[in-house]
């Protein structure tokens, strides 16, 4: 007996709780398709690399809720776009237009990657030039083959011994 309350008291509270999961309201098949253009070019906020469509976080359900609302409205995609960008700001778009406060997005890492090759390139010239200073005179090269020359002759001593 206490085994099926405990089951069934179980089941209830599963059941209640993924109801609290937040699921989207479903409206028509019209608004739902307009949903979903706008949801796969709007960013969720929480996941920030993740489509608002794909995102299952309470805040992108809230907004999947909020532009099914304004599409019933009668509201276009472009005002449901200048709506979501004065609140959350550009960062709310997967594809940011040009403008000045947009810029280091768009031109960010290229700016990034050519200081990269420019300090490659600057480290591999000052490389080669201290490569180029170390060069050894004809003295130098004519010591170090007497040196080597008398070490392979000490080598073979010791090998015959």
């Amino acid at each position: 007996m206490m085994n099926t309350i405990r089951r069934l008291l179980i089941c209830t509270v599963l059941l209640l709780s993924s109801a609290a999961w937040g699921e989207d309201k479903v409206g028509d098949e019209a608004t739902e398709a307009r949903l979903k253009a706008m949801a796969v070019e709007l960013r969720c906020l929480v996941c920030q690399n993740e489509s608002l469509e794909h995102s299952r976080a309470d805040l992108a359900v809230d907004l999947r809720n909020q532009i099914r609302d304004m599409v019933r409205q009668g509201k276009n995609d472009q005002q449901i776009m200048e709506y979501m960008v004065a609140r959350y700001g550009d960062f709310v778009r997967f594809r940011p237009p040009l403008k000045s406060t947009t810029a280091p997005l768009w031109f960010g890492p290229f700016v990034l990657m050519a200081l990269g090759g420019l300090v490659l390139m600057y480290t591999l010239v000052r490389r080669r030039r201290r490569v180029n200073i170390a060069r050894l005179s004809s003295s130098e090269q004519e010591r170090i083959r007497t040196l080597v020359a008398n070490n392979s002759a000490a080598v073979e001593e010791d090998g015959k011994a």
